[in-house]
């Protein structure tokens, strides 16, 4: 696939200056030159490479003053890096301040033909576009009354229908998929995935890492600026909240793996993980319905209270099955040196396909990652069954009474 974005080392840098910075020619002569020159200079992004193909999403996750929103600007032109360059191939689209370019004084209708051309399309275009982004909306009843009349929502609907329908090539969202109620969500949420099926190359900020982890099929975490990781979905927010975890909590220092699939601060440090068939054996592959016990080996460094260990299986990003101590009522005593346990699905009746098992050990209030793997144990799932949905579950036809007699 072609490259819709292309970053090389790229960067853009900021100024502070003193509050009492002279703003005239006479201050400057009174009070002397010293203060006209920056206080300081910061980077907000520095050495940033990256790509995205067409018909791919980035998510970009952070906390605030991260560099998400300067580096969105950056893509869509508006300011120049200081560092770098940054290439964008196509026709830019963005989902920022949606109600920007919308005036109080305007209808709906006229609203609507006002942001399209400002988005770049004619206005043929818009009038070809304008019953689909009116339907969109929800509007249609208010669509000829004042901007000014529109309740938030209403505003925000119609401001992301319209640019909905301006046919992107490069897609940039922040913070804006929680509009509306919940069914016009989940109309955006099937936007965004009709653009990415058409080939659009979609970069979205959001705070909401179920929306990364739903909508993208790569993550990057920004750290001050700088790129702190890249990867898939789940790996990259389970390290950012891994991150968050350890700074919100006083002693649980996460320290990097040499694996890049596992990280934590290993005072409960897991040795190794098994897949086993009923029959004790290794497995890699099960069939639907089969059983299969997780078995963990670990080394607790130092005497650690009442741990919990959980495993999840997951299938592109979503999680298909879990099963933590805690949440099935176990509660471990403190533990100290080598040990070891096991969890046991009786029966794993999940849908034919490639899974992934992430196993982790935390503490008892989820607070802090002492050892967490992910991406590292797979398992193939089999059946002869076919047809859709989540599960495999077990069924058959009863059909002794087709014809009453």
């Amino acid at each position: 696939m072609p490259e819709a974005i292309v970053a090389y080392q790229l960067g853009k840098k900021y100024v502070r200056y003193h509050a009492d910075r002279p703003n005239t020619l006479f201050e400057t002569l009174i009070r002397g030159a010293g203060r006209l020159k920056p206080k300081e200079v910061f980077w907000s992004v520095r050495d940033l490479n990256f790509s995205l193909a067409a018909g791919q999403a980035m998510g970009v996750i952070g906390r605030n003053g991260a560099g998400k929103s300067t580096l969105l600007r950056l893509i869509g032109g508006v300011g120049r890096p200081d560092e770098g360059r940054v290439v964008v191939n196509g026709r830019v689209g963005a989902f920022l301040d949606l109600t920007a370019g919308l005036r109080d004084d305007l209808t709906g209708r006229e609203n609507i033909f006002l942001s399209g051309v400002i988005s770049g399309l004619t206005r043929r275009q818009v009038r070809q576009q304008f019953d689909a982004i009116v339907d969109f909306s929800e509007v249609g009843d208010f669509i000829d009354n004042q901007l000014r009349t529109y309740s938030t929502g209403m505003r925000l609907r119609l401001a992301f229908a319209i640019a909905a329908h301006t046919q992107p090539d490069v897609l940039l969202v922040d913070e804006v998929l929680a509009v509306g109620d919940a069914p016009f969500r989940r109309k955006c949420y099937d936007r965004i995935e009709r653009f990415k099926a058409e080939g659009c190359a979609i970069l979205l900020v959001s705070h909401q890492l179920r929306q990364i982890e739903r909508l993208c099929d790569v993550a990057l975490w920004l750290q001050n600026g700088r790129r702190q990781a890249l990867g898939a979905p789940e790996v990259v927010i389970e390290q950012y909240a891994a991150s968050n975890r350890a700074e919100e909590s006083p002693g649980n220092k996460v320290a990097a793996a040499a694996h890049p699939y596992r990280f934590g601060s290993r005072e409960v440090e897991m040795t190794g993980v098994r897949l086993l068939a009923g029959d004790g054996r290794e497995v890699y592959a099960i069939n639907a319905g089969d059983s299969l016990q997780v078995e963990i080996t670990f080394v607790a460094h130092q005497t650690t209270a009442a741990p919990l260990f959980n495993v999840a299986i997951k299938r592109e990003g979503e999680v298909y099955c879990q099963a933590s101590t805690k949440a099935a009522g176990v509660d471990l005593p403190p533990l100290a040196g080598a040990g070891r346990i096991a969890l046991l699905f009786e029966r794993l009746d999940l849908k034919a396909g490639r899974y992934m098992v992430d196993v982790g050990v935390f503490s008892s209030d989820w607070a802090e990652t002492y050892d967490f793997h992910t991406r590292m144990y797979p398992l193939q799932v089999v059946s002869e069954r076919a047809g859709k949905g989540m599960v495999n579950a077990p069924y058959h036809w009863d059909c002794k009474h087709l014809v009453e007699k």
